[in-house]
């Protein structure tokens, strides 16, 4: 073995050149009709490979579980107010009408609602994608794609 640093070393063999491209003439041409299929495909995969409508289904169980945690904030609220005491305990209700009450039912029912269209906007979605889907499936059979 020789030292690389030696300056009667030989240098190490080249590697050959990467191999050329085929070249164009050797490719079968494509009919204008399967390229269309193919861009129309690839178009369609691309709308396809992001799910919106699991998005969409993810924010309305935040907005639920959101919703959920107000309908308990306004069970306990209520009952702070109402609730049954136990024996010898007596209540000091302060006067006017329960706001923080009324202001939790209200965010919890705005919560619930928005979970709720968020839940049907994701259904509408994913009724969408699943015919997209379908059509994408039917392009890769007439291309051939899935042999």
């Amino acid at each position: 073995m020789s030292d690389p640093s030696d300056p009667g070393a030989r240098a190490p063999a080249a590697a050959p050149p990467p191999a050329s491209p085929p070249s164009a003439s050797r490719l079968a041409p494509v009919p204008p009709a399967e390229a269309a299929l193919r861009a129309e495909h690839d178009a369609l995969a691309e709308r396809v490979a992001i799910r919106r409508s699991v998005d969409r289904a993810r924010r309305g169980f935040q907005l639920l579980f959101t919703g959920f945690l107000g309908v308990l904030l306004s069970v306990k609220l209520a009952w702070d107010r109402w609730g049954v005491l136990p024996p010898g305990v007596e209540r000091r209700t302060p006067p006017g009408i329960p706001l923080y009450l009324y202001l939790a039912m209200a965010v919890t029912v705005v919560l619930l609602v928005f979970a709720v269209r968020t839940f049907l906007a994701s259904r509408r979605l994913g009724r969408e994608e699943d015919a997209l889907f379908a059509q994408v499936l039917a392009l890769r059979n007439q291309l051939g794609l899935d042999r």
